[in-house]
């Protein structure tokens, strides 16, 4: 490391400026307010050190950061970025689930600093992505609030049910974005449906800043059994038997776009508890869906035979004794016998993200 006097200058002067979140820098905007050093270059190029608790604290660190550049001191100057580095991730991201489909999706697209919150540090370490984890059971609250201690965003991929105790052991001043799903609309009752709608009222009841997502269907992530389970069913079937045949709408959104929404939210300044559904741009009918899904997949259409729910209902046990058939439940059946479709209007205009059309989608997930 050479000694750089003008640089060493611009420290020692103490360029300390106060920041408050969501202030935009380099990269976006800031996460947590406080006190940071502006670096020595074009504004706009890099971002601010910090944060730092107080004024002395930031200006104590610039001007040891500055004798260090002074001298072309390496050592001290790659000690104290640490130490700075280490400071900042106690005012970060934290992402729950972040080993999960969703979770990882946005882990491996986020640009600030966070700290995943995961229940196995080996599966965590296992996806390759160079971030710190603090492991934590969500239903154990002296884990969870260690794992989001000092964080000043908290996004949570885990399913809805998890809300009430993560809002409990979050900082009292964190902002929050969950993940929850269009099951909670679902006229068919389920242990899912019911955990989104609970974790809604209790976002909704706390009074606490932040955003609930509702996505449809999400497709596209690595791993998914959506669309994949379905190409895979029809290689194997000459016709597909859908109640109704197929005519109900869905709305898939893609898990970009998922991921896209998810960042725009969590830097959104929020008056209370926001609720906002997401989905792909338009909906179809089931055939047309499947029909777009075998075209993807290099397949031909098929034929769709057209068959009553309660017939389906009563044979979804024999996919379980054919190994041959993805499983299909009788949950996933009487979903197909009901619309799904949802205006996109806030996830543009809030967000400012407008979802993919689902051809564009779909040659995504089978590229």
């Amino acid at each position: 490391m050479e000694p750089d006097r003008d640089r060493a200058n611009w420290l020692l002067d103490e360029p300390v400026r106060f920041y408050r979140r969501g202030e935009r820098v380099a990269n976006g905007p800031l996460r947590a307010e406080g006190f940071y050093v502006d670096p020595y270059c074009d504004p706009g190029c890099c971002r601010p050190s910090g944060p730092f608790p107080t004024p002395e604290a930031a200006r104590e660190w610039a001007g040891c950061i500055g004798r260090a550049v002074l001298i072309g001191d390496k050592a001290a100057y790659s000690a104290l970025d640490a130490e700075a580095k280490q400071l900042a991730q106690t005012n970060m991201i934290a992402v729950i689930g972040a080993s999960g489909r969703s979770g990882s999706a946005l882990c491996r697209a986020l640009r600030e600093p966070f700290r995943a919150v995961v229940r196995s540090t080996a599966k965590w370490q296992a996806l390759g992505i160079d971030a710190p984890a603090a492991l934590a059971d969500l239903q154990d609250p002296a884990s969870l609030r260690a794992a989001l201690a000092g964080v000043s965003v908290v996004i949570s991929c885990a399913h809805a049910r998890n809300i009430p105790a993560i809002l409990a052991a979050a900082p009292e001043d964190a902002t929050f974005v969950f993940m929850g799903s269009t099951r909670r609309y679902s006229r068919w009752p389920d242990d899912h449906g019911d955990g989104v709608r609970a974790g809604e009222a209790a976002f909704l009841a706390s009074g606490r800043s932040g955003w609930m997502l509702h996505p449809t269907m999400i497709y596209g992530a690595e791993g998914e059994d959506n669309v994949q389970r379905l190409a895979a069913l029809m290689r194997r079937l000459p016709v597909l038997p859908l109640p109704g045949g197929g005519r109900n709408l869905v709305q898939p959104i893609h898990q970009d776009d998922v991921t896209a929404c998810l960042i725009a939210a969590a830097s959104l300044e929020a008056a209370g508890p926001q609720v906002v559904t997401i989905a792909g741009p338009e909906a179809v009918t089931y055939r047309d869906f499947c029909a777009e899904v075998a075209r993807a997949a290099g397949l031909p259409p098929r034929p769709v035979l057209a068959l009553p729910a309660g017939l389906l209902i009563a044979a979804s046990p024999i996919t379980r004794l054919l190994p041959f058939l993805p499983r299909i439940g009788a949950e996933e059946i009487r979903r197909l016998t009901e619309d799904k479709d949802f205006g996109v209007g806030p996830m543009r205009e809030i967000l400012g993200i407008a979802p993919r059309p689902l051809a564009e989608g779909l040659r995504r997930t089978f590229a």
